[in-house]
């Protein structure tokens, strides 16, 4: 039994230039596209690129209006800002006038 025979650069050359040759053959048995038909492709592929574009500006859309709200529940969550001296101080004697009148 004899052993495998790598082959050679020659004929790896020439299997593919054949692979080339019948590929280039069956493409050219094609028969030429319908001019309507072609149309008729290009129509539906302008059609679905419209429908991307409307759902990724849906998409865009919905994103920043997300954000948006996010942004509103962070302001609304937001602790108050810190009450100055004058605020505190009214604050303070509000209390202790309302202890005053309840021990009255």
């Amino acid at each position: 039994m004899t052993g495998y025979k790598e082959p050679g650069l020659d004929a790896r050359r020439k299997a593919a230039a054949e692979a080339r040759e019948k590929a280039l053959a069956k493409l050219k048995a094609r028969p030429p596209i319908d001019p309507a038909v072609q149309a008729q492709r290009i129509a539906a592929a302008e059609a679905r690129e419209k429908a991307l574009a409307e759902k990724r500006e849906a998409a865009k859309a919905e994103r920043e209006r997300a954000i948006a709200e996010k942004a509103e529940r962070a302001a609304r969550a937001a602790p108050p800002p810190p009450l100055t001296e004058a605020e505190r101080k009214a604050i303070r004697d509000a209390k202790y006038a309302a202890r005053k009148a309840r021990k009255k």
